[in-house]
């Protein structure tokens, strides 16, 4: 089975509790095993986190963070990015930019078959993916207590 995230780029680090149990939960009851998530933001920065710590606790699952576009600088004064658990889906290359994150993002849902969420309002993309994935049928876990 398998898990992707919307959320807002601006979530309060408060979630990351909430996310962490969601995502446990997903793993023990409903046999998750593999895991996408973006790289634009707070909301996808603390899954990516939570994701790394839960795969030494659950060596059996796997994540990647989906790439809406290749990096252009991997080394920058000392910091260095591991981009080893990257995918860049084939094709996105092709979209431009201002287009690339929604077709990473269709990409991630397409494949999902959860969804968790973050979304306080009811515009931007974390709420647009949200409403693609409803209408989808795939099982939406809402986080946020709005």
């Amino acid at each position: 089975m398998v898990c992707t995230f919307f959320g807002h780029g601006n979530a309060p680090k408060e979630i990351i509790p909430v996310l962490k149990k969601a995502i446990i939960k997903l793993i023990e009851e409903n046999a998750v095993d593999t895991f996408y998530v973006g790289n634009h933001g707070h909301f996808d920065f603390y899954a990516e986190n939570i994701l790394k710590e839960l795969s030494e606790i659950y060596p059996h699952i796997n994540y990647s963070v989906v790439l809406a576009y290749l990096p252009r600088e991997i080394e920058k004064e000392g910091f260095y990015k591991d981009f080893s658990n990257t995918v860049y889906p084939e094709g996105i290359e092709k979209s431009p930019l201002k287009y690339a994150i929604l077709k990473r993002n269709d990409w991630m849902l397409n494949r999902a078959d959860y969804v968790i969420t973050y979304v306080k309002t009811v515009i931007g993309g974390a709420a647009q993916f949200k409403e693609k994935a409803e209408k989808k049928k795939k099982v939406v876990i809402e986080i946020s207590q709005k």
